[in-house]
């Protein structure tokens, strides 16, 4: 799996692509949103639309990430699931835990009215 970030105005944004199968990338996106939080940040916009796949250990890597900012009075938003893992986060009934969103813009204007 490949992943970018990106941190500005306390929100990281983590664009994520190929499989999140938990691994290395898991942990390493952990850390990454570990050190972000060091900085104050209290929000996640996570675009999984490049994301063909989730296994039981990519769905902890989320959850893991989620609780740890809620932790700090944040949220995390989900941006354009694609059919598959939509499917996915609904069986599993995530979608209900998670702010699933269409676009970049609409989690920019629900973190605004939090």
């Amino acid at each position: 799996m490949k992943f970018n970030h990106s941190i500005e105005n306390n929100i990281i944004r983590l664009s994520m692509e190929g499989d999140l199968i938990g691994e290395d990338s898991g942990l390493d996106l952990v850390s990454l949103v570990n050190d972000a939080i060091e900085k104050e940040v209290r929000y996640g916009v996570i675009d999984i639309s490049g994301l063909r796949y989730i296994n039981s250990s990519g769905i902890g890597v989320l959850i893991t990430i989620l609780t740890k900012l809620r932790n700090k009075g944040g949220e995390v938003f989900l941006l354009e699931p694609s059919e598959s893992v939509q499917k996915l986060l609904i069986i599993t009934k995530l979608n209900a835990i998670f702010n699933v969103v269409e676009t970049a813009e609409e989690a920019l204007e629900k973190i605004n009215n939090l």
